[in-house]
């Protein structure tokens, strides 16, 4: 993983913060409403810029951002009734503040789907290789899991049929499954330089159809793209990516609710995130676009999350205010801000540690 790559990467998680944050104070600043911070990160100040109005500024941890409202700055010199301020505005003006990021983040992230097709291409040939990859495994107690099938590896063939190398491959491997449910499959599966013998039995799930619990692309790579016929070819295929990814994000926060204790140890830190996005960039830089896609729809879909010091939160919190005609007490609502600040900054310097501790270059230190 080379340094440029991480650079690359670190550079595109400050692009996707700035993009949501620039969400808010776009949609405040549109509206008319006033604004006097506009920061990325938290703690301590490195650079700022004072403007007109607003105060410009980079801070020492880069776990987020915000923008700042005069609202209860007791420096600012904006009279306490001035209708543009923003908690003298309308539940809805401040709603539309509100999800501004979330919203910013989905269109920015669909538009990257559009720059990748229309820098790289549209594919038009995949090199197939013998198999299928399993990509992932979809939860601890699910047969493919406790049959000791692990992410990464390659299905090669299933109950003494081979897969072979073609698009036909995760078809004939969904087939042998599905027609077997609750009786043994043998596998013969890849995992580096070794081939293994696994048997797993499908189980049959709630729609009446056999499954592993895991999931499955071909193994291949692209090889050959070609100039796209037409913006509106491009826009359609930005879109068809947009909502496969879309969903399989949501599917995927759903599955932390339902299933935590199996999906926990997949959450990942910056640390982890950046390492990551390197890693894929390095062996083929077209995977920047789509990594920059996910995570910006992770993003969104994180902090449309009715938590607290998020930006659902804050929307939970208007709604109650639009259902009972009045707002929630201040000081409730800023005793509940703050303990989800403390434990969602808690929650990101435990996952830096634990990622960081798990990184190659850190666990050599102690080998």
């Amino acid at each position: 993983m080379s340094l440029f790559w991480t650079l690359a990467t670190i550079a595109v998680l400050a692009l996707l913060i700035v993009v949501h944050e620039l969400g808010h104070f776009l949609a405040a600043r549109l509206q008319g409403i006033h604004v006097n911070r506009f920061s990325i990160g938290f703690g301590p100040i490195l650079w700022k810029y004072q403007g007109p109005e607003t105060e410009y500024a980079i801070r020492a941890f880069p776990l987020g951002g915000f923008v700042g409202f005069p609202d209860d700055d007791p420096d600012s010199e904006i009279p306490p009734n001035d209708p543009n301020l923003l908690r003298n505005r309308p539940v809805l003006d401040r709603a539309i503040v509100i999800s501004a990021g979330v919203i910013a983040n989905l269109i920015f992230a669909y538009f990257v789907f559009v720059a990748q097709y229309s820098v790289i291409g549209v594919p038009e040939k995949f090199d197939f290789q013998p198999g299928v990859i399993v990509p992932e495994v979809t939860s601890q107690e699910s047969p493919a899991a406790l049959a000791g099938i692990k992410s990464g590896d390659i299905i090669l063939a299933a109950d003494g049929q081979e897969l072979g190398a073609s698009e036909q491959a995760i078809r004939t491997l969904m087939d042998v499954i599905r027609d077997n449910p609750n009786d043994p499959v043998d596998l013969k599966v890849q995992r580096g330089e070794r081939q293994l013998q696994v048997s797993v039995t499908p189980k049959i799930g709630d729609d009446g159809v056999a499954r592993i619990g895991v999931q499955l692309a071909p193994n291949g790579s692209i090889t050959a793209y070609r100039r796209p016929n037409g913006f509106f070819e491009v826009l359609g295929l930005a879109a068809e990516q947009f909502q496969s990814m879309f969903v399989t994000t949501v599917n995927g926060f759903w599955s932390l609710f339902t299933d935590f204790p199996s999906v926990a140890s997949k959450v990942a830190g910056p640390v982890k995130i950046v390492e990551q996005g390197a890693g894929l960039a390095s062996s083929n830089a077209n995977t920047l676009f789509p990594f920059t896609a996910i995570i910006s729809i992770n993003l969104a879909i994180i902090n449309i999350l009715p938590l607290p010091a998020l930006d659902g939160g804050q929307l939970a919190f208007l709604l109650v205010e639009g259902l009972r005609g009045k707002p929630i007490p201040t000081r409730i609502q800023e005793n509940v801000m703050q303990t989800g600040l403390v434990l969602l900054l808690g929650l990101g310097i435990f996952l830096i540690v634990r990622d960081t501790a798990q990184l190659e270059v850190f666990q050599r230190l102690f080998q």
